[in-house]
């Protein structure tokens, strides 16, 4: 049978039942960490990004061409070194601004993509070759009427402005320096050759040192910009895998928080209807047990009726607590504030556990402070909180134990009721077990009676609807010290009485 999904707006934030959810991401992910994990070998992989870098970088630096082919021409003819450079920067000029347009045209139409970046990168150094060709035909003039001292040294400048300006261009496509001035390289060389001038062997030794030592520099540049591109990728990957996974988080979170706040609802709006048959059971069953209506002949459906009253008396005791917790949770958990004492609080539930103590031989002691002032709490909530810690202490200490019940000041002006009993204790590991819903530790559950494992989480939930502090303290083998907390602006201090303070009588007026 299908899995049917719910499309209503406010529970689907993401699909989590689509086993291809975020599979782009993942793929490009698996991809990026390839390519990182290939070095400098993985530049490759970033060939679209690089030849992107290198459009942009040559758009933004188009009129640098211009400016130096006329500098160079408006050099030459002022020395009357020919009217052939008129034709070279002509050539240059419409070399150029072919090679502008092609790349505007790459850049509007977006023409570079992954599977075509290699294809793309030959037909970039081609045009880079044609650029290189007319430096070519300017390295390959003479010039009969100059000093040749001065004319090698124009042109060696020249050359080496236009293959700086070059390099600082070209840096991200791969090779374009080497492709664009070996053939001034092998003009220079050819120059040489047919004119054996002693001078030019110092041109081709510097101009092709400074041509190896650029394609070196820009084969650096190349890596650190490839580098950086890398981790450019990899952050905005992590970025979208962070977000992927924080939407799937909050929908999860939200989903729970509204199961938990549906079952929160369902519980405390069934008080009622849990209530009054479990407590008709108990009334029946205790009628039976006691034999109000006549005695029962048989001792075994007596003992039975026993059970049942036991049992039903331990199923509304956990109802209760569920309840108590789930209205907690709902939210509908109202405190009803008074003045109330926790010192004649703390003596009635003592009071009220007194007998289960007796009966394992328990010696409970008091220990509180004297002129301690009321408190603004809910009574029946602090009741509450009290007898459930003293319930757990006299449950988990042994025969013939102590539990200790401090009351007194907080060091920063509040009320605590500190219980410590010398039980089994708890493991540290164990503690947050304990303090969650229906938690129970190892040794509780050896020794002590069966409980719900309700008790701390709904003292927690009170001391915190009273803005106050919860703490448990344990050590295995030693015993159990619990404290709840109430905040200083809880305590209610006294206020002395105005005095009386008597009028000033009226000044007579006097008239000197």
């Amino acid at each position: 049978m299908p899995e049917r999904v719910s499309t209503s707006p406010d529970k689907n934030v993401v699909d989590l039942s689509k086993a291809s959810r975020n599979a782009g991401l993942n793929r490009t992910i698996r991809e990026t960490r390839a390519k990182l994990q290939n070095g400098d070998a993985g530049s490759t992989q970033f060939q679209r990004e690089s030849l992107t870098l290198f459009i942009d970088a040559s758009l933004d630096s188009a009129a640098a061409v211009p400016i130096l082919a006329c500098g160079i021409g408006a050099f030459s003819l002022a020395f009357n070194m020919g009217q052939y450079t008129l034709v070279w920067a002509l050539t240059t000029l419409i070399v150029h601004a072919i090679h502008v347009f092609a790349l505007q045209q790459i850049k509007s139409r977006q023409l570079i993509k992954d599977e075509t970046a290699a294809n793309w990168t030959r037909r970039l150094l081609a045009l880079q070759l044609a650029i290189g060709f007319c430096w070519a035909l300017f390295a390959s003039q003479s010039c009969t009427s100059c000093d040749i001292g001065s004319y090698l040294t124009f042109k060696g400048a020249a050359l080496l402005i236009v293959l700086s300006a070059t390099a600082l261009t070209s840096s991200m496509l791969n090779g374009a320096v080497l492709v664009t001035f070996l053939p001034t390289v092998a003009a220079i060389v050819y120059l040489y050759w047919r004119d054996r001038e002693p001078m030019e062997i110092g041109l081709i030794a510097m101009f092709t040192a400074a041509m190896v030592f650029f394609v070196f520099f820009t084969g650096r540049l190349r890596r650190t910009s490839i580098q950086l591109l890398s981790y450019q990728s990899e952050k905005d990957d992590l970025i979208a895998e962070l977000e992927v996974a924080k939407s799937i988080s909050d929908e999860a979170r939200r989903r729970a928080e509204d199961a938990n706040l549906a079952k929160s609802r369902f519980l405390a709006s069934m008080s009622h209807e849990l209530r009054t048959p479990l407590n008709a059971i108990l009334g029946f069953s205790e009628v039976m047990e006691h034999e109000v209506l006549g005695p029962m002949s048989n001792s075994t459906y007596k003992e039975y009726v026993g059970d049942i009253h036991r049992s039903g008396q331990h199923l509304l005791n956990l109802i209760n607590e569920i309840l108590d917790l789930s209205r907690i949770e709902a939210g509908r958990y109202e405190l009803h504030e008074e003045s109330v004492k926790l010192e004649e609080i703390t003596e009635d539930c003592i009071g009220m556990v007194q007998l289960r103590a007796r009966a394992k031989n328990i010696r409970i002691t008091e220990q509180f402070e004297t002129g301690l002032p009321p408190v603004w709490a809910d009574e029946k909530s602090m009741r509450q909180v009290i007898l459930n810690l003293l319930s757990n202490a006299v449950k988990f200490t042994p025969q013939g134990g102590e539990v200790a019940v401090k009351l007194g000041w907080t060091a920063g002006g509040g009320q605590y009721v500190a219980i410590r009993d010398n039980g089994p204790g708890i493991p540290e590991d164990e503690i947050p077990v304990v303090l969650s819903a229906f938690g129970q530790g190892s040794i509780a559950i050896k020794s002590a009676e069966q409980g719900t494992g309700l008790g701390l989480p709904i003292v927690q939930a009170i001391l915190a609807k009273h803005n106050g502090e919860f703490v448990l303290r344990s050590k295995l083998r030693e015993g159990t010290e619990v404290i709840a907390i109430l905040p200083p602006k809880r305590v209610l201090q006294t206020v002395p009485a105005v005095r009386e303070a008597h009028s000033n009588e009226k000044r007579r007026r006097s008239f000197a």
